[in-house]
């Protein structure tokens, strides 16, 4: 009788460590994709017709610090790429949500936000920033006193980081549209 309690009390303990094996498996975040959930061709398509030829401004002197402000860090290029057409430009930025890069584009007009889309997104958490309920929020928003967004933008409980790097990269966005819009008369 001793052997069988021995034998059923160690049975218990492995179902126990199994259990907590599988508990500890199934916690963990799982890793986001890392492919496009809209290709930056099928944006520009959408907003231009057909694709202009890119252009690039340097990120430098003034410039390049506003940018840098705006973010909070330095830019990670010396350039950005842009396109242009019909009173239009478009944007495809990149910015860290928590740990990795969300890239996201933006349609300016007329110094306003026409569109925005995120174009991937790689993080774990905060993937509820793709959603129309969440980009409609950035349409009309213009840059407003001390590069702030002219309208505030609603946080998402668990996505404030990929909020965050939302309104950044729209506020570099508008930024840039608007020293293109000086430079090009």
């Amino acid at each position: 009788m001793n052997l069988k309690k021995k034998q059923s009390t160690a049975g218990k303990g492995l179902q126990y460590i199994a259990g907590l094996f599988l508990f500890l498996f199934l916690s963990l975040p799982l890793p986001a994709a890392d492919e496009y959930l809209v290709r930056p061709e099928e944006f520009l398509a959408t907003a231009f017709g057909s694709i202009p030829e890119p252009a690039a401004l340097w990120l430098t002197g003034e410039r390049g610090n506003a940018v840098a402000e705006i973010l909070g860090h330095k830019p990670p290029s010396l350039r950005v790429r842009y396109w242009q057409a019909n009173g239009r430009t478009a944007w495809v930025l990149d910015e860290i949500g928590r740990d990795k890069p969300i890239t996201a584009a933006f349609l300016v007009e007329d110094g306003k936000l026409a569109d925005v889309e995120v174009l991937a997104f790689r993080e774990s958490r905060g993937w509820e920033i793709k959603h129309d309920f969440f980009k409609k929020q950035f349409v009309d928003i213009e840059l407003g006193e001390k590069r702030q967004l002219s309208k505030p933008i609603d946080n998402i409980t668990g996505a404030t980081l990929s909020v965050n790097a939302m309104r950044r990269m729209a506020r570099v966005a508008l930024f840039l549209d608007n020293e293109l819009r000086n430079v090009t008369p």
